[in-house]
């Protein structure tokens, strides 16, 4: 029963964002993806500190120093993977007020559409492996886990979508490469839960490595996206967001406790 959630999981975290992003026309994404990045934002650092460290912690089977050395280990790998270019999360679009000349994303999806495509394909596959290791270690963590990766692909994928547009792709090409790249996460979640499953003892480990993930993505991706001078009612909205999903996170871990 436990691969089966997995499998559904990873299955809707890989196809339910390039389906939002085939239902809404451009102009839609353009307005939407900010929205989805605040929320994006606080779900993550959510469900990183608030309910995925605190796991890792209180089993008491591991060292902390050696968690937080993880953690650290975790937050450098991902920096360099984003260096090489594998590890890539571009929400930019044409017309999100950075005041590139027109085209700008033509020309850079151009040179780096394969590297965008092959980078979801990696990290979909990390995120399988990551459901994988939290359903096993909890059903409750791996269901808010899945919740968290789920929010965060939407604008991750539409984002991609828009990039792969404008580099020329037709709009049926874009959503059929994305969804493939989304099938990677259900190849790590399958292979994640006959190789994890042979190593319980490794579980908060993964944990912390998921955290990782999940402040790396937040305050070195999301979070800068948001750092711009803004109309104070924009600016309320971005705070409303990010505490939307903040308690999305904390209903959530109330609800399955309970």
């Amino acid at each position: 029963m436990t691969l089966f959630y997995i499998v559904m999981s990873t299955l809707i975290g890989g196809v339910l964002s390039v389906v939002v992003a085939a239902s809404l026309t451009f102009a839609v994404l353009s307005k939407l993806v900010k929205h989805l990045v605040s929320l994006s934002a606080g779900v993550l650092l959510g469900t990183a500190l608030l309910h995925v460290m605190p796991e890792a912690f209180e089993g008491g089977k591991a060292e902390p120093h050696t968690l937080f050395a993880v953690l650290l280990g975790g937050l450098l790998f991902f920096f360099l993977l984003e260096k090489a270019e594998l590890y890539r999360h571009d929400h930019h679009h044409e017309g999100d007020g950075h005041h590139h000349h027109h085209h700008f994303d033509a020309e850079r999806a151009g040179r780096g559409g394969f590297s965008v495509l092959l980078g979801d394909s990696i990290h979909n596959f990390c995120d399988g492996v990551i459901i994988a290791a939290a359903f096993l270690a909890d059903p409750h963590l791996g269901l808010t886990t899945s919740i968290a990766i789920i929010l965060h692909e939407i604008p991750q994928e539409v984002g991609d979508t828009i990039v792969l547009i404008n580099a020329g792709l037709s709009r049926k090409r874009a959503l059929f490469y994305n969804a493939l790249s989304g099938l990677a996460a259900v190849v790590g979640g399958v292979l994640g839960y006959y190789v994890v499953g042979a190593w319980i003892g490794v579980m908060p480990y993964l944990m912390v490595a998921a955290s990782s993930s999940f402040i790396y993505v937040a305050v070195a991706d999301l979070l800068p996206q948001m750092q711009k001078r803004l109309p104070w009612r924009d600016l309320v909205s971005q705070i409303v967001w990010i505490g939307a999903g903040l308690l999305l996170v904390s209903f959530a871990i109330s609800f399955m406790h309970d």
